[in-house]
């Protein structure tokens, strides 16, 4: 039986990994794909960051300046190899888990595509965007077109001269939907059911999101306050152009939900005004050669791109367990123990999740080391990091009074 095991490497599992490492509780990392960092590897070529370098490092790792305010998909990629491989932490790439089940004299058995595995602690850290998820709209065996979820989207290049309606205008659809109407789609739709908050990456000349960490530390309804009069400053009234007022602030839709929140550039709200983009209804159901919309207007498109987010994964892997809510969430996604040896880390909904997930990571190693030597196991050196400033306890935000 192994020491700990910690299931995804992206940042949150690295991080756990190094962490736990050098306390001296050996740790391996899982990763289903290929590659350390497979799950952001796959994501579409033009994806940037939507937090500033300075919010979305690992503690202790920061990016280097080279990559600008907001690292690329394959500057990110190469970051978190750097640091499993600087820190010595160890990945055993295309092993996915498929079941964690308790043994009776302590410790977790893992079912993987590779065969049987037991460990005395687990870790998830396969991530809230873990399992795309496509609405089950009628019609969708009978459509001629193409249909992909946005993780299957690469760039614009298979649509061009195409008709395409890109569905969610979340920062991924809004996003998209610029990237088709640059890659010469003839015509570019985005189907919006609930109305975004859209934020500025950029606010004169400097990253928008550079007072993160004042907002995390002010209640929730002053900020969406704050943002939401930011908003229509900066980016103006785009009713007439098919996206009504927001029907609530940036943070409360982040913490209800996941989503609600644009972060873009200023050219993709343009490409709104002049028509490039055009927002119309959300999808009521497909069609042979496209979608009848919930105004009832039929549109004709080549392709469809779900932008619609994704589910955790974790009910086959877990849902055996009574750990998840009705969402498939952990009831913990922070790092604390829900059973004896079991942490989930990363699933929370909150920005800047990388730096958030380091702190987890870094007290969750505390407490499963000091475990072992109430039990105990071998002590092994470790070194002491610096400190870093903040915590990983909830609440995400400070609730409004």
């Amino acid at each position: 039986m192994e020491d700990a095991l910690v299931i995804g490497s992206g940042p949150a599992g690295l991080a756990c990994a190094a962490e736990l490492r050098r306390r001296g509780v050996p740790a391996t990392v899982l990763e289903r794909g290929t590659r350390t960092g497979a799950a952001w590897a796959g994501r579409y070529d033009a994806l940037r960051f939507n937090t500033c370098r300075w919010h979305s490092a690992l503690p202790g790792a920061p990016f280097p300046r080279s990559y600008g305010w907001f690292p690329s998909r394959d500057q990110y990629v190469a970051y978190l190899q750097q640091y499993a491989d600087s820190r010595n932490v160890p990945v055993r790439h295309g092993t996915g888990v498929l079941r964690l089940d308790p043994v009776s004299s302590g410790g977790w058995a893992l079912t993987t595509n590779r065969g049987p595995l037991a460990a005395r602690h687990v870790v998830v850290a396969t991530g809230v965007f873990h399992t795309p998820a496509v609405p089950p709209w009628q019609g969708r065996n009978t459509f001629r077109g193409n249909l992909i979820h946005a993780a299957q989207y690469r760039n614009p290049d298979p649509f061009a001269g195409r008709r395409v309606l890109v569905v969610g205008a979340g920062s991924t659809g809004l996003e998209i939907a610029h990237q088709l109407v640059r890659g010469g789609a003839s015509s570019v739709m985005l189907a919006v059911r609930t109305p975004p908050n859209i934020l500025p990456r950029v606010l004169g000349g400097l990253p928008g999101d550079l007072p993160l960490p004042l907002f995390l530390h002010l209640p929730s309804r002053f900020v969406d306050r704050m943002l939401m009069t930011l908003q229509g400053w900066v980016l103006g009234d785009l009713t007439a152009y098919g996206l009504d007022k927001p029907v609530e602030g940036p943070l409360a839709g982040i913490q209800r939900r996941g989503a609600g929140t644009a972060v873009v550039d200023r050219e993709v709200v343009d490409a709104i005004r002049d028509g490039s983009i055009r927002v119309v209804a959300s999808v009521d159901r497909l069609v042979r050669d496209g979608a009848v919309l919930a105004d009832s207007t039929e549109v004709a498109v080549d392709a469809v791109i779900a932008a619609t987010g994704y589910r955790t994964g974790l009910p086959d892997l877990v849902g055996h367990l009574g750990v998840l809510d009705d969402r498939g969430m952990p009831h913990d996604g922070r790092g604390a123990e829900v059973l004896p040896g079991l942490r989930f880390v990363g699933f929370v909904f909150r920005p800047g999740l990388t730096r958030f997930v380091g702190l987890c990571a870094r007290r969750l190693a505390k407490e499963v080391a000091a475990q072992r030597l109430t039990a105990g196991a071998p002590a092994a050196p470790w070194t002491a990091a610096p400190p870093v400033p903040g915590d990983c306890s909830p609440p995400a935000w400070r609730k409004s009074t």
